[in-house]
């Protein structure tokens, strides 16, 4: 029961404490690669702490668990465990993680399950509104990325995400961008392709939508959105320019106000804009290295704190 509670504290003091040490940071727009790989293992130890805690505390509470979980243990290893004490608390702690595990397999479904369901749409959209040519059906299955082309007065290109992703682009944007500029909005988003940022967008998504009380999940969210684009502009910037970049993305959001006074939904566009001017210098491989390291370690940590009792018995 001890090593129950122990993982149940480690993991709400890391869903507290770490969201705020990583806000007070001003690395992150330097290194959003890394930022997203920090953020995605403080997630996995909460997660994890939270999962061993349920484990343990079944074990405590039900024999049947406990044979399964310890049978090859030694019997030292299971007395260390202390898995005798507790029973009732271990019960209902047991069974809450268990609900909130499975309302998170429940909530990551859905969000999977809606995604799928808005990119069906706009594939149906698209295929009205740009249907396929003759001999274009193979090629539209493949696994190459599709660039289609749409009339339209709004500057606008995205990526419809899934199987074959396909790269969008408006007749209006075509005659805005000039240069380089439409080929490093179409590196921008085969970053986005390439890196399965979709796939983060729905996990951090669906953990945020389960669970809105709980900061460390709302952050993650946030900050996955707003880390996956920036990391998306890094890979256009080093094939094109970040002043190439930075120009398409003005040419891109120029008449919808986003660059003008007051509060619009892409208010991060200024400052990815800023920041793509401002062109901070990256950190060195080793400062890289080791602050990925250092995140690694974060799962690990309860990891060695389940088995903390086990090592000391067997020492």
């Amino acid at each position: 029961m001890v090593v129950s509670l122990a993982l149940l504290a480690l993991g709400v003091l890391t869903a507290v404490v770490a969201p705020r040490l990583l806000s007070r940071s001003d690395w992150a727009e330097r290194e959003p690669v890394v930022a997203l790989w920090v953020w995605q293992c403080v997630v996995a130890g909460v997660l994890l702490s939270f999962a061993l805690s349920m484990t343990f505390s079944a074990a405590a509470a039900w024999q049947v668990v406990r044979g399964r979980v310890f049978a090859p243990a030694p019997r030292g290893v299971l007395e260390a465990y202390e898995l005798g004490a507790g029973r009732p608390w271990s019960a209902v702690l047991a069974v809450a993680l268990a609900c909130g595990g499975l309302w998170s397999g429940a909530m990551l479904g859905r969000e999977i399950g809606r995604a799928r369901a808005r990119r069906r749409q706009r594939r149906g959209e698209l295929l009205r509104r740009s249907p396929l040519l003759p001999g274009e059906e193979q090629e539209s299955g493949s696994g190459r990325e599709r660039l289609v082309v749409l009339e339209g007065e709004r500057s606008d290109a995205w990526l419809l995400p899934g199987p074959a992703p396909q790269l969008v682009v408006t007749t209006a944007a075509l005659r805005r961008l000039k240069g380089r500029q439409l080929d490093a909005v179409l590196a921008h988003e085969q970053g986005h392709a390439r890196a399965r940022h979709d796939w983060l967008r729905h996990c951090s998504g669906a953990l945020a939508t389960g669970f809105p009380g709980i900061p460390v999940f709302a952050a993650f969210r946030d900050e996955m959105h707003r880390l996956v684009e920036l990391a998306a502009d890094d890979v256009a910037s080093r094939r094109f320019g970040r002043l190439t970049i930075a120009l398409a993305l003005v040419e891109l959001n120029e008449d919808r106000g986003v660059f003008g006074p007051g509060t619009t939904p892409d208010a991060d566009l200024p400052r990815r804009v800023d920041r793509l001017l401002r062109a901070a210098p990256r950190f060195t491989a080793g400062r890289r290295l080791r602050l990925t390291a250092a995140a690694a370690l974060v799962p690990v940590v309860p990891v060695l704190v389940a088995f903390v009792p086990a090592l000391r018995a067997l020492g």
